[in-house]
C-alpha cells in the first residue's frame, strides 16, 4: 500500500512538531502581513499631521503672537495648494538688509504650533520669517510624501525668489527633525540661492533612523520608501556655512546622527556644532544658549560681508557672559504646544508644552 504525503509545506518538512511548525508558518505569515502593511502605510508613521488634535482645522495666525504677515496661498507644479505665512519686518529697507528664514517645521502638528520660535527670530533677531504647512498639514491640500515634500519647499522657495523684498535679502533654510532633511534637501538642489542652513536635530536618513525609532522593523528597513537621504545631500552642500544644533539627551534621534551628519559635510565654509547637554528631541530650542547660538550665527557667517573662518560655537557658554532674557508668550492663554519627533515604538509622538521661552541674551 502506497501512502501520500499532503504536508507539502517545508516548514513541515523539516520534521518539526506538529504545533511548533503551525506556529513558524502563523508567524511567517504574520510577519509579511505586517511587512506588508509598513511599506503601504508608512506615509501615515512617518508624517502624522493630524496629531495633536486639531491639526488639521485650528492653525494659530502670526497676529497672535504680535506679528504682522500676509496669508499666501502657493500652487505647486503638482496642483496642490499650500498654506503659507510670509512675515516680514515692517520697514522695508531693514526687511531687505535682514536674512530671511525659510522654516521647515517636523513632521507632527502644523506651522501655527511653531510661531512662538518664528517670534524670536522675528521681534528679537531682527529676520524675515517664511512658513510653510506641507501638503496634508494644517490647511494645505494633498497628502505628505517626500516627493510631494520636495515640491512643496522648491515652490515655497521659487516664491520667495520672486517676491519684491525677499529677494534681495540672504536666504537661511532652518528645518527642525524631519525638516532638517527638508531643508538639507533644498540647499542642496538650490545652494546659489542660500547663505545659510541651520538644522537641529535631524538624522542620517530614515532607513538608518528606523532601527533606533522602532527595533522591531530593524530587518526591514529595505521596504522603507520614505528615503530623505541627508547622509548624501549633505555632501553636495559645498559653499554654504552650516550651523548643527544637537541635543545630547535627544531620546529619538540618536545624536550621533547630527554628529555624522557634520562629519560628512564637505562645505568650504564654516560648520559650527553646538551641542545642549540637557537637550531632548523636543526641548533642544529651550535650552539655554540656544537663541544665543543662533544669532551668533546670524551675525557672524550670513550678516558679515566679509565672512571669515572663527571658531565653532559651543552651547556651553560661561554664565557671566550671560543673561536671561523671557519672551513672553502670553500667559494668560492656554500653553501653546509645539510637536515634533517621529512616533517612537509604543506610538506616542513626543510633545511639550511652551508658556514662556528663556532666551540666552549676550550683553
Amino acid at each position: 500500500m502506497s501512502s501520500f504525503t499532503f504536508m507539502t509545506d517545508p516548514v513541515f518538512k523539516l520534521g518539526l512538531p506538529n504545533w511548533l511548525a503551525y506556529f513558524l508558518t502563523f508567524t511567517g505569515l504574520a510577519g509579511v502581513a505586517a511587512s506588508v502593511l509598513l511599506y503601504i502605510y508608512q506615509c501615515e508613521l512617518i508624517y502624522p499631521r493630524t496629531f495633536p488634535e486639531g491639526s488639521r482645522t485650528d492653525v494659530a495666525k502670526p497676529s497672535d503672537f504680535d506679528m504682522k504677515y500676509t496669508d499666501e496661498t502657493l500652487i505647486t507644479k503638482d496642483n496642490v495648494k499650500l498654506h503659507t505665512y510670509i512675515i516680514i519686518l515692517e520697514n522695508e529697507e531693514e526687511a531687505k538688509a535682514a536674512p530671511t528664514i525659510l522654516y521647515f517645521h517636523a513632521n507632527a502638528g502644523n506651522m501655527g504650533h511653531r510661531l512662538p520660535i518664528a517670534k524670536v527670530l522675528y521681534q528679537k533677531h531682527r529676520c524675515n520669517v517664511v512658513m510653510l504647512s506641507y501638503r496634508g498639514y494644517g490647511h494645505s491640500e494633498g497628502k505628505p510624501n517626500e516627493k510631494g515634500l520636495r515640491i512643496d519647499s522648491q515652490t515655497l522657495l521659487d516664491y520667495v525668489k520672486s517676491h519684491p523684498i525677499l529677494r534681495h535679502t540672504r536666504l537661511v533654510a532652518y528645518g527642525q527633525s524631519i525638516g532638517g532633511a527638508v531643508a538639507i534637501d533644498l540647499v542642496a538642489r538650490n545652494e546659489d540661492a542660500f547663505s545659510g542652513l541651520m538644522i537641529e536635530n535631524t538624522f542620517l536618513s530614515l532607513p538608518k533612523l528606523i532601527p533606533s525609532v522602532m527595533p522591531m522593523l530593524r530587518y526591514v528597513t529595505f521596504l522603507c520608501h520614505q528615503q530623505w537621504p541627508s547622509e548624501s545631500s549633505i555632501r553636495h552642500i559645498v559653499k554654504t556655512p552650516l550651523l548643527f544644533l544637537a541635543g545630547e539627551k535627544d531620546e529619538l534621534i540618536p545624536p550621533s546622527h547630527m554628529v555624522a551628519l557634520h562629519d560628512l559635510s564637505e562645505t568650504r565654509a564654516s560648520k559650527d556644532f553646538c551641542k545642549f547637554s540637557q537637550g531632548m528631541h523636543n526641548d533642544t530650542c529651550m535650552q539655554p544658549g540656544y537663541f544665543s547660538a543662533i544669532r551668533e550665527y546670524l551675525d557672524k557667517r550670513i550678516r558679515r560681508d566679509d565672512i571669515e573662518e572663527t571658531p565653532f560655537i559651543d552651547s556651553k557658554r560661561s554664565s557671566s557672559n550671560q543673561t536671561i532674557e523671557t519672551v513672553d508668550l502670553d500667559s494668560d492663554s492656554e500653553p501653546y504646544e509645539l510637536v515634533s519627533g517621529l512616533a517612537d515604538e509604543h506610538g506616542k509622538t513626543h510633545s511639550f508644552e511652551v508658556e514662556e521661552l528663556e532666551l540666552d541674551m549676550e550683553d
